[in-house]
């Protein structure tokens, strides 16, 4: 199926609105297509710039071009980087290329972007998602969030990431504003947060928005949602969200489903979730679901995530990453369950938890712990407050005080096998 392309429509219908920071629609197509114009159709094209509005010309321009982008994380050296045909290093309109095909359509079938994941537990992996997946999971997220016509979406996510990446083309297919920051700073989003015409949806990881409460965060004027992916949620973290009159929606995503798969718990309109009967691993089918994602026979994708179905709703309740999973004592372990309880402690910044070998135990559950500012707490206090929330079997054998912040992913998740070298 083709439709018109979506910056084309945002364009047509709303030329004077602002599309990503400062610069119109009108002005983004205009600069989009110019530059569309240099790109041979079908080319691999790596784009090696900082978010902004240049990121966002070239992002559209090779879309217009029916060129497959490559998102490149700026930190990888040219040795790390993926192949490509063309490099943009600037949203300069290179000289027009003689197989260039400018076209204001998309084919849904087609792919449209290669992205990586984010390599938490393995090597990251290329994933190419289709016209088609990015308007599903726009679509899907418009249903769970409620769609604002003056939406101003604020991004401090990599857009090397498909976090990141689907607030630029989300906000292009419902024809609204992205606001775009290169990084993310406390300071400049306390700020942009506390302006009455600021954002309307902000975007952010566990630890990003700590950092935000920790700053003094209270009453966002202009707020509707505070989107919150990448790590699990300490449940404390969600209290002093609401405290705050912070109101959060938890969401659970992958690269391999576009993005958002279940969103304040419940899945996208256009999401199936199930989980594996024989150890609670979230399976996804729909729309969103890449052509490259590795599918079971009955066309499941198997996440490699640990869930729960709660409540009559059957909200989604996420538990771990099964490839993680701690066996101690014939008893299996979420960390990302040890690690909320521990951050529930109010000296606690951040927590992660890892096994080692055991003579006893075949693995034990250890945790390393990095404390607030001015926080005295021990690892005495911290193994008491452990077991009076845990089961036995869940506490920590060793809990360990650090100085220098986890090792976490440009989106904020934990590398958990980097711990060991904490």
């Amino acid at each position: 199926m083709v439709v018109e392309s979506w910056l084309t429509r945002a364009a047509r219908e709303r030329p004077d609105r602002r599309a990503v920071n400062d610069v119109s629609y009108a002005e983004l197509h205009e600069r989009a297509r110019a530059l569309a114009a240099g790109l041979p159709r079908g080319a691999r094209v790596g784009l090696a710039l900082p978010p902004g509005e240049d990121y966002a010309v070239a992002l559209h321009g090779c879309l217009l071009a029916g060129a497959l982008v490559v998102p490149l994380d700026l930190r990888l050296t040219a040795a790390e980087r993926p192949a490509v045909d063309v490099l943009l290093a600037d949203a300069e309109p290179p000289a027009p290329a003689a197989d260039a095909d400018v076209r204001d359509a998309h084919d849904l079938d087609a792919p449209a972007i290669l992205v990586h994941t984010s390599g938490t537990t393995s090597a990251p992996k290329p994933i190419r998602l289709t016209y088609g997946n990015w308007l599903w999971s726009a679509l899907g997220s418009a249903v769970a969030l409620g769609l604002d016509r003056d939406e101003r979406w604020l991004c401090t996510l990599p857009l090397s990431h498909v976090g990141g990446l689907s607030i630029l083309l989300r906000s292009a297919i419902y024809g609204t504003t992205a606001i775009v920051h290169e990084r993310f700073a406390t300071e400049r989003v306390l700020d942009a947060l506390r302006d009455p015409a600021g954002p309307t949806v902000v975007s952010l990881v566990p630890t990003t928005l700590a950092r935000l409460l920790d700053a003094g965060l209270t009453d966002p004027p202009a707020l509707r949602w505070a989107l919150l992916g990448g790590a699990p949620l300490p449940p404390a973290l969600l209290a002093r969200a609401a405290d705050a009159g912070v109101r959060v929606a938890p969401t659970y995503g992958l690269t391999e489903a576009c993005s958002q798969v279940a969103t304040a718990g419940v899945p996208l309109f256009c999401t199936r979730v199930a989980l594996d009967p024989a150890d609670g691993e979230i399976l996804v089918s729909g729309p969103t679901v890449s052509p490259d994602a590795q599918v079971d026979e009955g066309g499941w994708l198997r996440t490699g995530d640990l869930g729960a179905l709660d409540g009559d709703d059957g909200t989604l309740r996420i538990v771990g990453r099964r490839a993680d999973t701690i066996v101690t004592g014939g008893e299996n372990v979420a960390p990302a369950e040890v690690e909320a309880a521990l951050e529930a402690h109010p000296d606690v910044a951040e927590a992660g938890v890892l096994s080692r070998p055991d003579d006893v135990w075949g693995e034990a559950v250890v945790a390393l712990v990095r404390l607030r500012d001015g926080a005295t707490a021990t690892p005495l206090d911290l193994l008491v407050h452990c077991q009076a929330h845990l089961a036995r079997f869940k506490v920590p054998k060793d809990i360990m005080v650090v100085v220098d912040p986890l090792p976490r992913t440009p989106s904020g998740k934990l590398v958990r096998r980097e711990l060991a070298a904490q």
